[in-house]
């Protein structure tokens, strides 16, 4: 099996598994992103660990295409555990390889990437970025909200 191939195979199968959909009750931040160029749409939710720093669940429902179902599957299935610092860290890396227009990526965030770098391929096409970033951005955008209504509620303590 060539190496284009397990890649393609890795995004199939993250689209079907959809690693973490579900509801998600009393979360913390939400956000939910629209890719009108394609229909992809996602609304992700976060729930921080009681300090603040660090993912305790990540839920998403939303529909599309298979880069955009897989690319969240597998950034979901990542962020487990991981600090609000380890995702930025992470996100950059991902949006650095969208941004790479398929040129090669050194050893470090190749490593970092682990299966969202079957994603690689996707930087070639720029119409088919937005649908490997939604669910990244939509992430993003609740963890702020999260952080915003943490800081907001010890305001008011």
């Amino acid at each position: 099996m060539k190496l284009e191939e397990l890649y393609q195979q890795i995004i199939l199968d993250a689209a079907r598994e959809r690693y973490g959909e579900g509801e998600l009750a009393e979360a913390h931040g939400e956000s939910h992103q629209v890719n009108p160029t394609c229909g992809d749409e996602v609304t992700m939710k976060v729930r921080l660990s009681e300090d603040g720093e660090r993912f305790e669940t990540v839920a998403w429902e939303g529909h599309g295409c298979s880069i955009s179902q897989a690319s969240i599957s597998v950034m979901t299935e990542m962020i487990e555990d991981l600090t609000i610092g380890e995702f930025a860290t992470l996100y950059e890396a991902f949006r650095s390889m969208m941004d790479s227009r398929g040129e090669e990526l050194d050893e470090r965030t190749l490593d970092m990437l682990e299966d969202a770098y079957a994603f690689h391929g996707v930087s070639r096409f720029p119409m088919r970025i937005k649908c490997a970033l939604l669910g990244w951005m939509a992430v993003r955008d609740a963890t702020d909200k999260a952080l915003a209504a943490r800081k907001t509620s010890k305001e008011r303590e």
